[in-house]
């Protein structure tokens, strides 16, 4: 399938219905995304140089943005040529979602494997894609990369997984299962208005995930000042976070694990973390993968010289060398 470079970017598309592991079924179901770089094709007019993009927790199709020092068409690996597609994740206000589809609390709940035949879905349709050549996944992107690697093996050549892991447990479980619990009990939660309750509740948690966005070393590089300022400004980019999708997504993540089915994987896999990461550690999240994962390569970085969303040029180096390979 050809696709018309003049026409990329930032995108809607609907699918008929989508289908979810509960056997639910969803009709006219919107798909947000965009892309970056150019198609490659074979001789069968199938792109060849696809990677798809898996964005954080809070985020959707255009956080690739944030990677324009790695992915950008001035960046050290430009002349690398990939095809980038990004899709804002299933549970996801710019696609289907709780608050969009105004479903609210009657949402079928999904999985993080659902939000992997989300974009399965949407690639075979929009793109002809079943087979690609990588994934790229950070934070709760991540958990869809190693399912997809887990579920589909043999649908891509390469994983390059950030600040993630295979499983929610420990901390991250607690975490997940207190946040899910601050909003259950809630009145307001049921109501059919969307009440000033609710969001209160929603500027609580917003305040809350802040603190596992930079590493434990990062975050005392900072001023209490300058942790105010950060801390209120990610809270305003948050705040038109709607709480029923939210509580969907906490729990897709809640019930994440796929340790048992890592030595399916088949790709290549790369993985980065930060050294003192205040949510994913090497020590439980990364170097238990060397027993798992076949073909696994591991780049722990140092956290105090990393900010997220602020210089990515300390990954240059180690993509460039993990990608060489795979040039088209």
């Amino acid at each position: 399938m050809r696709i018309d470079d003049s026409k990329l970017g930032y995108r809607k598309h609907v699918l008929d219905e989508f289908e979810f592991e509960s056997g639910q079924i969803l009709q006219d179901v919107e798909v947000e995304y965009t892309t970056r770089g150019t198609p490659k094709y074979d001789e069968e007019s199938n792109i060849i140089n696809a990677i798809i993009y898996c964005h954080r927790f809070n985020g959707n199709c255009l956080a690739i943005e944030d990677l324009n020092q790695l992915l950008g068409p001035r960046s050290m690996l430009a002349d690398f040529n990939f095809f980038y597609i990004s899709i804002t994740s299933l549970g996801y206000p710019e696609s289907c979602s709780p608050s969009t589809t105004n479903l609210k609390f009657d949402f079928p709940e999904y999985t993080i494997k659902d939000c992997v035949n989300f974009k399965r879905k949407f690639l075979a349709e929009v793109f002809d894609i079943s087979n690609i050549l990588g994934i790229l996944g950070v934070g709760s992107g991540g958990y869809e990369a190693f399912t997809w690697g887990c579920e589909y093996p043999d649908e891509m050549e390469f994983l390059i997984i950030g600040h993630s892991s295979f499983k929610t447990d420990g901390y991250r479980y607690i975490t997940s299962k207190a946040l899910g619990n601050l909003i259950e009990s809630s009145d307001a939660y049921l109501d059919e208005i969307y009440s000033d309750q609710l969001s209160k509740i929603m500027f609580s948690i917003n305040t809350l995930i802040y603190s596992q966005i930079f590493s434990k070393g990062a975050f005392r590089n900072f001023t209490l000042d300058e942790l105010d300022m950060l801390m209120d400004s990610f809270v305003e980019e948050s705040s038109t976070a709607d709480i029923y999708d939210f509580k969907y997504r906490n729990d897709a993540a809640l019930n994440y694990d796929v340790e048992d089915k890592l030595s399916n994987i088949k790709a290549k896999t790369f993985i980065f973390c930060a050294s003192e990461d205040g949510y994913y550690s090497p020590e439980f999240d990364i170097y238990p993968l060397k027993d798992k994962i076949e073909n696994l390569k591991i780049y722990i970085f140092d956290a105090q010289k990393f900010v997220y969303k602020y210089d990515y040029s300390v990954f240059v180096d180690p993509f460039r060398e993990f990608l060489e390979e795979f040039k088209k």
